[in-house]
């Protein structure tokens, strides 16, 4: 919840079609940048 609200706590649109586009967006943000800082273990041996 603290990497949504990094992105701002209110929603700037006001249509409710516009208003689940950004927050779909920011969700789809938000799953990116936590696969860009998860490590991939690889067991040796």
């Amino acid at each position: 919840m603290r990497c949504f609200k990094s992105f701002g706590e209110r929603i700037a649109a006001g249509d409710p079609n516009r208003q689940s586009a950004e927050i779909h967006i920011r969700v789809a943000l938000i799953n990116r940048f936590n696969a860009l800082g998860t490590v991939d273990a690889v067991r040796v041996s």
